[in-house]
């Protein structure tokens, strides 16, 4: 659908983002591995890089990933702690090491927790400590941090904003479900209620002058079944009426769908069709479903045409590639159409994927 492949791409852009900033917490403390002259020192100070940069990776990824966050907050928070013994003596005099650390820990500590300014505070005040230089280290730790916090935050906080906007929809899509179940509880009730009310009276009363007054009994059980067909009649009705969808609103639901997917979709219906072919939005419904969830089509179309004694419907797109053999769906539908004396047609030539769909009128 649509909004799984819009989220991908927005998490693939927010993950893309946070990386170029993430390659501080990999860069800035290399370069001190780098001049370090002691073999011991540049052996620690080398797993130290390794050890945050990969927590560091994990932590950013489980920020905008369905993931448990916790374990890469407890890793991040370890191997953050590991860094003072084994990045803070590296390059010293040289390079202030220990200082990109506490960079990227100012620049991350926004996104991961909600008191970030006490973590922030703690993180120069470390810095400082350990540093040859301490206005130095203030202005790397606390400059170059705050320009990546921006850069973390500001993508995070947008993909947050997409993770409630597209939570709020799927909310709104259930509550409509739920409403419409409602409604339609709420007319079989008042349309069953009364008269399976006078049913059971009538069933009753008959019952009791089954014994007493048997011509009685029978008019009144007559009634019964009288009333008994009159309602199951009219529920037939209404649940026939709760399922039938025009297909001109069905055609039109689905080409927002496929445009609103990437799909250039192009529909052409009559503007008047007869009743029968209502029948035919069960067709043009699966065949929408099976274009956005079986196949990578690029293009659709949708025709619907009158002619002297059926409606015929033709739906094709180029993602037959993307098929792999027929349905339960599409088998499924091929009964429910001959059973309302229609025919469904499926083939592939090309790349082209087309379903023809038929009903009587």
């Amino acid at each position: 659908m649509a909004a799984p492949r819009m989220m991908r791409r927005a998490r693939l852009l927010t993950l893309a983002s946070v990386g170029m900033a993430w390659s501080t917490s990999l860069v800035g403390p290399g370069i001190g591995v780098l001049l370090e002259s002691r073999t011991e020192w540049v052996v620690l100070g080398a797993i130290g890089v390794v050890l945050f940069a990969a927590a560091h990776a994990g932590v950013l990824y489980a920020a905008v990933s369905p993931v448990a966050r916790g374990p890469w907050l407890v890793a991040f928070a370890v191997a953050s702690l590991l860094t003072v013994p084994l990045l803070a003596p590296v390059a010293a005099g040289r390079w202030e090491t220990w200082a990109w650390v506490g960079a990227s820990l100012v620049g991350t500590a926004p996104v991961l927790v909600r008191r970030w300014w006490a973590v922030v505070l703690g993180v120069v005040a470390v810095a400082v400590v350990l540093a040859g230089d301490p206005l130095r280290a203030l202005l790397i730790t606390g400059g170059v941090g705050v320009g990546l916090a921006l850069v973390h935050v500001l993508p995070v906080w947008l993909w947050d904003l997409l993770v409630q906007v597209q939570d709020g929809r799927e909310a709104r899509a259930r509550l409509a479900v739920i409403e419409e179940r409602l409604r339609f509880a709420r007319d079989v009730h008042d349309l069953l209620g009364h008269r399976l009310t006078v049913i059971a009276l009538k069933a009753e009363l008959a019952e009791r002058l089954a014994t007493l007054d048997g011509a009685r009994a029978g008019e009144e059980a007559g009634e019964v079944r009288v009333l008994a067909a009159s309602a199951l009649a009219d529920l037939r009705e209404a649940v026939h009426g709760y399922r039938a969808v025009d297909l001109a609103e069905q055609a039109s639901a689905i080409e927002q769908v496929l445009t609103s997917s990437g799909v250039r979709c192009t529909v052409s219906v009559p503007p008047s069709l007869p009743t029968a072919a209502r029948e035919l939005s069960w067709a043009l419904r699966e065949a929408g479903t099976n274009v956005l969830r079986h196949s990578r089509a690029r293009w659709c179309t949708i025709d619907v045409a009158l002619e002297p004694d059926l409606v015929r419907l033709t739906v094709a797109n180029d993602g037959a590639p993307g098929v792999a053999g027929r349905g339960s769906g599409l088998d499924g539908l091929a009964e429910r159409l001959v059973g309302a004396g229609g025919t469904l047609r499926t083939g592939e030539e090309g790349g082209v994927f087309t379903l023809v769909a038929t009903v009587r009128t």
